[in-house]
């Protein structure tokens, strides 16, 4: 992990987890060591204290730790993306490795012009990846993109039965993984990558009005999260929204009366406007 903060941790937690695990899947090479970059004292005893001796902590050395991995993660802030890949000895290092960015709003091309050297693929995890429930979108570059290059390092690395079982398996340890094409990934970002802080909003308004009923806030709030939980799960075995809330709407019925408050309100273009404004905020977030 080149850069350890929430991301990566959350990333370093899912892949622990699942490796304890004895029903884990390990029909590919399972990582061997664990490796963290961190350049604050604190970030190092934190990660220390949570994976004890599970992972090695490289404080200021980045570099080193770079040169000793076969698969390297950045998850910087974008805005220091450049500092971190340009710094001594860090080219070098990442010469011929595969460096898979979760970096918002940073293409493959961009990391690739300092970096040219190394397979570079962006990967767009969420913070439920921690307790390995995680949303993570995966990209290639594409033949016909120009960020995708014809050298011998490349073709090496492109091949589909080498490179991409890996990558899965690195996040379907942590929820669900699937490939899209990088073109989406601002978007990806706004959905999955935000999504959790969205979703906690209507988590929290409804824990309100639960309370604001008589209800005791931890009665309410885990009344809430578990019909989020449980709604969401009902869309992912394959049954639409529409249909769920259609069965719960009985003419005259409690759930339609809300529903027509929550309309009233503007709920639906208030939330795919967030995605929106997200969606557009991600996209800058790699330009200087």
């Amino acid at each position: 992990m080149l850069a350890c903060g929430t991301m990566g941790s959350a990333v370093l937690s899912g892949i622990l987890d699942s490796l304890a695990d004895s029903t884990s899947d390990t029909s590919v090479p399972v990582p061997a060591r664990f490796l963290a970059c961190v350049k604050r004292a604190e970030s190092a005893k934190r990660i220390s204290s949570a994976y004890g001796g599970k992972v090695e902590v490289f404080l200021h050395q980045h570099a080193n730790a770079v040169k000793q991995a076969d698969v390297v993660i950045l998850g910087s802030k974008p805005q220091l993306c450049e500092d971190i890949l340009s710094s001594a000895g860090m080219k070098d290092a990442l010469k011929g490795k595969l460096l898979i960015s979760v970096l918002a709003g940073t293409t493959i091309k961009q990391i690739r012009t300092i970096v040219p050297d190394s397979f570079v693929i962006r990967a767009m995890p969420n913070t439920p990846c921690k307790i390995r429930q995680g949303m993570t979108v995966i990209a290639f570059p594409t033949p016909s993109s120009p960020e995708s290059s014809t050298s011998s390092l490349e073709s090496q690395l492109v091949p589909s039965d080498s490179v991409r079982p890996a990558v899965h398996w690195i996040f379907s340890k942590l929820g669900r993984a699937l490939f899209l094409e990088e073109k989406h990934l601002d978007a990806c970002t706004a959905l999955s990558g935000s999504g959790p802080a969205f979703a906690c909003v209507m988590l929290e308004a409804m824990t309100d009005g639960g309370v604001m009923m008589g209800l005791p806030f931890a009665v309410a709030q885990e009344l809430a999260a578990q019909t989020m939980q449980g709604a969401a799960r009902m869309v992912l075995d394959g049954n639409h929204p529409a249909q769920i809330r259609n069965s719960v709407s009985t003419p005259g019925g409690c759930t339609i009366g809300g529903l027509l408050v929550m309309e009233d309100g503007k709920i639906r273009s208030t939330i795919a406007r967030s995605i929106q404004e997200a969606t557009n905020i991600a996209s800058s977030l790699g330009k200087k």
